[in-house]
C-alpha cells in the first residue's frame, strides 16, 4: 500500500483499499446492509459526512463507489501500522489544536484531493463517544469553501466490532447498517439546514436495525480533557455535562485563589466518573 501511495496512483490505491475492506469484512464475518446508494453520483466529488462509531467505520464507507480520502486526527498518524498507511496514501491530517499554518496545510491537502477526483470523508462529531455527541461545523465550512456537496451517510452498529478505546474485545459476526441520504448542495448549507441534517441522521441511526453507540459516562468516562459537546436534543445528558463542567470550573477557581499549602488542599476530590486519559479514536 505504501508504494502505491508514493507513486501517486490514486486509482490503484483505491482499488487496494477496497480489496482490503472486503477482506476485513470476510475476516470479521461482518454483515453490512447498505441502502440509498442511488444517491451517489460517481462523477462528482463530495464531502462525505458520516456518523462515527469506531475504527471499523472505513470498512463500510469503502463500499461507496467513490475515491475516498479520509480526514484523520493527527494522533493516528503516529500509530505504527496505521500511521504508515495514512501517510503513504496521503490521507488528510487534522491537527487537534490547529494554528494558521496547519489550517493552510489542511486546506491545501483537501484541495489537492479534490483536484485528482477524490471525495473527502469527515466525521462531524469528531468523536466515537456516541450518537449524543453534537456535530462540529468544520466539515460544512469545508464543503462551502470548496463548493462541494455534502453526502450524508448514517452508520450504525460498527462500534460492536471493536469499541476502541473503551474495550480491546473484537467481536465477530456483527451487523452494520449504512444508509446514504440525498446530497445537499454547498449553497444550501446554512445553519438551519445543518441542524435539520443532524436531526435527520441521528433519527435514522436510532431507528436502524443495528444498535447505535450510546454515550454512558458512568461506563465510558467523561473525557474531560477533550473537546466535545452534547446535542441539546439529548436534554438530560447535555444538562449533566453542563453541570459537571461548571462544577469543575468552580473547583479550579477555588484552587487558584487558595494560598499554597492551605489546610484542606487534599480535600477536593475529582468529580465522579473521572477515568480517562486518552482521546477517543477518530479516523
Amino acid at each position: 500500500m505504501s508504494l502505491l501511495g508514493r507513486a501517486g496512483n490514486r486509482r490503484a490505491v483505491h482499488t487496494a483499499e477496497r480489496v482490503w475492506a472486503r477482506a476485513a469484512t470476510a475476516l470479521l464475518d461482518l454483515e453490512i446492509n447498505i441502502t440509498g446508494m442511488h444517491h451517489v453520483d460517481t462523477t462528482k466529488q463530495y464531502v462525505v459526512v458520516s456518523l462515527h462509531e469506531g475504527l471499523t467505520d472505513p470498512v463500510a464507507l469503502l463500499r461507496l463507489p467513490l475515491g475516498l480520502r479520509f480526514a484523520a486526527r493527527d494522533e493516528l498518524f503516529d500509530w505504527p501500522a496505521l500511521g504508515r498507511y495514512l501517510r503513504a496514501s496521503d490521507q488528510v491530517r487534522v491537527d487537534e489544536q490547529p494554528g494558521r499554518a496547519s489550517l493552510r496545510r489542511l486546506y491545501r491537502e483537501i484541495g489537492a484531493a479534490f483536484e485528482v477526483g477524490d471525495s473527502l470523508v469527515m466525521f462531524p462529531q469528531g468523536s466515537v463517544l456516541g450518537v449524543e455527541v453534537a456535530f462540529q461545523p468544520g466539515a460544512f465550512r469545508i464543503a462551502r469553501h470548496f463548493d462541494r456537496p455534502v453526502l450524508p451517510v448514517v452508520l450504525a452498529g460498527s462500534h460492536r466490532v471493536w469499541e476502541h478505546p473503551f474495550s480491546s474485545t473484537v467481536r465477530l459476526g456483527q451487523r452494520v447498517t449504512m444508509r446514504v441520504l440525498p446530497p445537499i448542495a454547498a449553497r444550501d448549507l446554512d445553519a438551519a439546514a445543518i441542524l435539520r441534517l443532524e436531526r435527520t441522521m441521528k433519527h435514522v441511526a436510532l431507528d436502524s436495525q443495528a444498535p447505535v453507540r450510546r454515550f454512558v459516562p458512568e461506563r465510558d468516562g467523561w473525557w474531560d480533557d477533550y473537546r466535545y459537546e452534547i446535542d441539546p436534543c439529548f436534554i438530560e445528558l447535555a444538562d449533566r455535562l453542563t453541570r459537571r463542567r461548571a462544577g469543575r470550573l468552580a473547583v479550579v477557581g477555588r484552587e487558584r485563589t487558595r494560598p499554597a499549602g492551605s489546610i484542606g488542599d487534599d480535600l477536593d476530590t475529582p468529580p465522579e466518573g473521572d477515568v480517562a486519559t486518552d482521546v477517543p479514536g477518530s479516523v
